[in-house]
């Protein structure tokens, strides 16, 4: 055989391989289709383990199915019951927790898998891998600021309920009648671990709001767990008897209050806007 007969034989080998390879890639991408399909069958009819391992059957047969990895995580996620404390619950919660943090692994910007990892974390009480995983966003510079704002004011929601959980216990507060006007004053906790325990919150919430606002300080939400927490500020410093402090952070309260309602009807109009252009586009199509 001529040296040119050789090399025209070993490129056809090469084409033929090439052309078995491609052709088993393509079954395999029907297989994970049909996968894809009785997993969702079987989604619908609720039987979520089934659905499982037809969306993970999928993944093997194709790698490169983008959907394949979140319809695990989902069917993993619905085999959960919310408020079940049972260890095997639990620990499905945890399964559904990692599948959608492969999710994220895979797609960064998965908004679904990242709330619902959040979701989990609160339903199953693991306050501090919440918080965590909210930290971890926070802190995340290539994150959008919008997305980092948001993961800040949940922070912030956290430790304003802190505070509230002690300000407005019935024993630290209580309504006076002044002339004709009944007030609410504020008494300062019998324990003083409880009082330090709430202005720590309260002062780190302040600074977690804070720097949401400067992420987006569009954020209706952010603005308004600020409202909140400078309330709070003035509850404790009513309870410590600092008057003048406590007029301070109403008068401060009052400004974000107001920002936050100019916020509410500028998004209040701006929806409404996309409701008639979305109506509009509807008639026109028709």
């Amino acid at each position: 055989m001529r040296p040119s007969q050789l090399r025209l034989s070993a490129a056809a080998f090469a084409l033929l391989a090439a052309s078995m390879t491609t052709g088993c890639g393509f079954v395999n991408s029907l297989r994970a289709k049909s996968q894809l399909n009785d997993g969702a069958q079987a989604y619908r009819a609720r039987n979520y383990p089934e659905a499982q391992g037809h969306f993970q059957k999928a993944l093997e047969l194709n790698p490169q199915q983008k959907n394949a990895r979140l319809f695990i995580a989902r069917s993993i996620h619905a085999q959960y019951k919310p408020g079940v404390e049972q260890e095997a619950n639990v620990a499905k919660a945890r399964e559904a927790i990692k599948a959608y943090q492969d999710v994220l692994a895979a797609e960064p910007d998965n908004d679904d898998a990242y709330n619902a990892v959040v979701y989990l974390f609160r339903m199953i009480k693991d306050e501090q891998s919440e918080r965590n995983w909210l930290m971890q966003r926070a802190n995340l510079e290539s994150a959008p600021g919008v997305k980092r704002s948001q993961a800040l004011t949940v922070l912030a929601s956290k430790n304003w309920q802190c505070s509230y959980n002690t300000t407005e216990q019935a024993e630290n507060k209580a309504a006076v009648t002044k002339g004709d006007k009944t007030v609410v004053e504020y008494r300062k906790p019998k324990q003083q671990r409880d009082y330090d325990e709430a202005m720590k919150c309260v002062t780190d919430g302040l600074q977690l709001a804070d720097k949401a606002i400067s992420l987006d300080p569009n954020s209706e939400q952010a603005w308004s767990f600020k409202t909140n927490l400078l309330l709070e500020r003035f509850k404790l410093a009513k309870m410590d008897g600092k008057e003048s402090d406590a007029a301070a952070y109403q008068k401060q309260a009052d400004a974000a209050q107001q920002r936050t309602s100019q916020l509410n009807q500028e998004n209040k109009r701006k929806r409404e806007a996309e409701e008639k252009a979305k109506e509009a586009k509807g008639k026109t199509a028709g």
